[in-house]
């Protein structure tokens, strides 16, 4: 286990290959996956996609609890410190994940204010985040994460001029709801325009006229029946069978429709910055709506304080807790990991669980389907030694916001 990042590029991250691939090269499964893999060694995810408020939650999260965690795009570890946990290790196989991770606590570290930090984050077309970055942050930085935001694309720019514009427009999955916008106005349909409602019900209008037909017109359904089509949301050829598993037919239409329609549907658009991002592709304005929980005001003194316990590791979940002592490790967040997974790296997993677990430890995940993806594939000793809390799991489920989920989990460990 190591804590430094590697080159960036599919061919050469080998723990990312390790997780990945589980079939012969030249077999369909085989090329679905590595096509997979080639796309999300790159940056995929600039903002992360799990609702941290019910994660906190979920974990009843207090102060001195040690936690383990999934980084992807770093909002909801940032806003775990909120709470003054005792530790938090962040783990992730991409090294644009890790880049950002670090770039994220740098800014609040040396950035001066809470302003500076949401105008590089929560801010759009701000053409002097990378003034205060090369001013403020920089400096700060190891010597590979300054590195990797210092190096140029094929434009020609830096890495880190992505925030004078719109990060939240890149990545794998900034290109995915770029395209389906596209796709959206190919069709007469301006998915931007729901910032203009006022109302839940208006809201309700618009996806059921606007939205809701989109999933019936003949390009989108072939679409959603081609798995490669589904890699942009950093859906896996094994996530996407689990997503076709609730649908009749051949396609996921009718289960994306379902999820868009609790994104725009369920909650007020003032309190929900995913479907800002999702719709409106920025975040809302202070008279719109509320920020991602790091950025909230209220949040910025603990985590600024905080922001020293965390470290980033580029490593498996099941590598970093390896290096742990037993006992040592009172919450686990998995995100969708596991939807990846093999029976074999699950029981794995699971084991380090097991032996790091605290006597009160919580783990909990999301999965693409409905059901918990470890029920009948733990080995009955693991599996005996956590209790499943399904009614609040389900309780959390439909509060969210995130809403491109069909299952939340929480498994607290057992009695002795």
């Amino acid at each position: 286990m190591t804590s430094a990042a590697p080159k960036t590029g599919f061919s050469k991250n080998t723990k990312l290959k390790a997780a990945l691939l589980q079939h012969k090269a030249l077999s369909t499964s085989g090329l679905s996956e590595r096509l997979f893999g080639m796309l999300f060694s790159g940056l995929v995810y600039p903002q992360i996609w799990e609702d941290p408020d019910v994660d906190m939650q979920a974990m009843e999260l207090c102060e001195g609890h040690s936690i383990v965690t999934i980084g992807s795009g770093g909002c909801n570890a940032l806003a775990y410190l909120s709470q003054s946990p005792k530790s938090i290790d962040v783990v992730d196989l991409n090294p644009h994940h890790i880049a950002l991770n670090r770039l994220k606590l740098a800014a609040f570290r040396h950035l001066p204010s809470h302003g500076d930090v949401v105008r590089q984050f929560g801010k759009a077309n701000i053409g002097s985040n990378s003034e205060g970055y090369d001013r403020f942050i920089a400096p700060n930085l190891d010597a590979q994460t300054r590195a990797y935001w210092s190096k140029r694309t094929i434009a020609g720019r830096r890495r880190i001029s992505v925030f004078d514009r719109n990060i939240y427009r890149t990545g794998l999955l900034g290109r995915f709801i770029g395209a389906g916008h596209l796709l959206a106005r190919l069709h007469g349909v301006k998915l931007q325009d729901i910032a203009k409602t006022r109302s839940m019900e208006e809201q309700r209008q618009f996806f059921d006229e606007k939205v809701a037909p989109l999933f019936d017109k003949p390009v989108i359904r072939w679409l959603t029946k081609r798995k490669s089509s589904l890699f942009g949301l950093g859906i896996p050829p094994r996530q996407y069978d689990e997503l076709a598993s609730l649908s009749d037919g051949n396609t996921i239409a009718p289960v994306l429709r379902r999820r868009l329609e609790k994104l725009a549907c369920d909650f007020s658009l003032k309190d929900n910055y995913f479907a800002w991002q999702a719709f409106a592709r920025r975040y809302p304005d202070a008279s719109e709506g509320a920020l991602p929980d790091y950025l909230k005001p209220e949040y910025y003194d603990a985590i600024r304080k905080n922001a020293d316990r965390v470290t980033v590791h580029h490593a498996t979940f099941t590598e970093l807790l390896a290096s742990k002592p037993a006992s040592s490790v009172d919450r686990y967040v998995l995100l969708d990991a596991q939807d990846w997974m093999s029976d074999v790296q699950i029981n794995e997993l699971w084991a380090q669980i097991s032996r790091t677990a605290t006597p009160d430890a919580r783990v909990i995940f999301r999965t693409a389907a409905e059901k918990s993806v470890i029920e009948g594939r733990l080995s009955a000793d693991i599996r005996a030694q956590w209790s499943y809390l399904e009614d609040r799991s389900l309780e959390l489920n439909a509060k969210d916001r995130s809403a491109i989920y069909g299952g939340f989990h929480i498994y607290q460990r057992a009695s002795a």
